[in-house]
């Protein structure tokens, strides 16, 4: 026998529960998560190699001298970012293979191949994820 005194309670609670997991949810994705990290990447040599390598030809890249490229994405929010590219998962795996190789990751990316090498790309890498 079903107790009729309690069902019409059971969808509002449900409601409620929904709505707590939803909220938990985005407050794991608060400014507080922690900072993306590359092993072996250092940040300080990260950022000379994007100077080096000329990346804002095309970036606009905080405290990297050069022209404020518009050609692509601004970075200062990198480290934030969910994805590379429009749609290649944020972790440090793929960045590093991204700056590597673009065209290997994303066939037809504008993004061009300047010869970095894989070394390299876990620094600059390391740098990309401080800009948060």
């Amino acid at each position: 026998m079903r107790n009729h005194f309690l069902s019409p309670a059971l969808p509002r609670v449900r409601r409620l529960c929904l709505a707590g997991l939803c909220l938990a949810s985005l407050a794991a994705c608060s400014e507080r998560e922690a900072p993306r990290q590359v092993s072996g990447g250092d940040p300080a040599r990260g950022q000379r190699l994007m100077a080096q390598y000329q990346c804002t030809a095309c970036h606009a890249v905080p405290e990297v001298p050069g022209a404020a490229g518009n050609a692509g994405p601004p970075l200062e929010l990198f480290g934030r970012r969910n994805y590379i590219a429009g749609g290649i998962p944020n972790i440090a795996p793929n960045l590093v293979r991204w700056l590597d190789n673009p065209q290997a990751v994303k066939p037809g990316t504008a993004m061009p191949d300047l010869g970095v090498s894989p070394d390299e790309a876990r620094h600059m890498a390391a740098y990309l994820y401080t800009l948060r």
